[in-house]
């Protein structure tokens, strides 16, 4: 595989790969189907947790490939399921404890007390809460004292990152360097990366070819390096539907289409 891999293809999930409304993925099956017969590999790179992402890759007949998880702070190796070790927690949990205090993550909660902070159903919650990696949490202090716990946090090691809600704390690690990763593993092919929200710009700007997918209900995405010489495009519909007008553009680009059509 790793010889004659065509092209790899890294996959945010929320209002990309999955409709940003219903979940559903299903106007992306043509062009997952035409990455299968082109023998591509699809790799999801999410903010979700191993045990949310592990049924929705069995759901997309992804099983084989790696998933990037809680936004790059980890990996879900192909064929297993969404448990594993979860010693990096911990140790992020440990030196929490240590920190100037204000700040309430995932942990700290139950998940019920997850699910109204979030709108997830209670089984969701659990998902979210069966973290490995990173911890999400918000600031509950005096606002004045946020950066002195950033610095804390950075002095203990811990990386901090705030994103559209949440401040999440992990040992590092973002969906651009487990993109790159991945893909030294299977011997470095041509790579796509596809996303909606800023926090996929990294990725999207380190692949070979990065796609942009609309997102109508958020601010859109700033100018990226990459777009004035198109090699970063911007899909004109939302969600997998544009998810599948972006990968059947590459497919042609690349010259793959007609072994994409093969078999049907």
């Amino acid at each position: 595989m790793t010889d004659s891999l065509p092209l790899l293809v890294f996959s945010d999930l929320d209002g990309t790969l999955l409709d940003h409304d219903t979940y559903e993925f299903a106007p992306a099956l043509p062009a997952l189907r035409a990455l299968g017969r082109v023998g591509a590999g699809v790799v999801l790179a999410t903010s979700k947790t191993a045990a949310e992402v592990a049924p929705i890759r069995s759901a997309m007949a992804l099983d084989a490939w790696p998933a990037i998880v809680e936004n790059g702070a980890g990996i879900l190796e192909p064929g297993t399921g969404g448990t594993g070790d979860d010693g990096t927690y911990r140790k992020i949990r440990a030196k929490l404890r240590a920190l100037p205090p204000g700040f309430e993550g995932f942990g700290d909660l139950t998940a019920t007390g997850v699910a109204a902070l979030t709108g997830l159903s209670l089984e969701a919650a659990q998902a979210a809460k069966a973290r490995q990696f990173s911890e999400p949490g918000l600031w509950k202090g005096d606002p004045s004292r946020l950066d002195a716990f950033i610095q804390a946090a950075l002095a203990s090691d811990l990386h901090a990152r705030q994103g559209g809600r949440f401040l999440t704390l992990s040992m590092g690690g973002t969906k651009a360097d487990r993109m790159i990763e991945i893909a030294e593993r299977y011997g470095k092919p041509a790579t796509v990366a596809l996303g909606d929200a800023p926090n996929d710009a990294e990725m999207i700007a380190a692949a070979h070819h990065g796609v942009i997918v609309c997102n109508p209900q958020a601010p859109p995405m700033p100018l990226l390096d990459g777009e004035k010489a198109n090699r970063i495009t911007r899909t004109t519909l939302p969600g997998p539907a544009g998810w599948a007008e972006a990968i059947f553009d590459i497919l042609e680009m690349l010259g793959l289409s007609k072994e994409a059509a093969s078999h049907g």
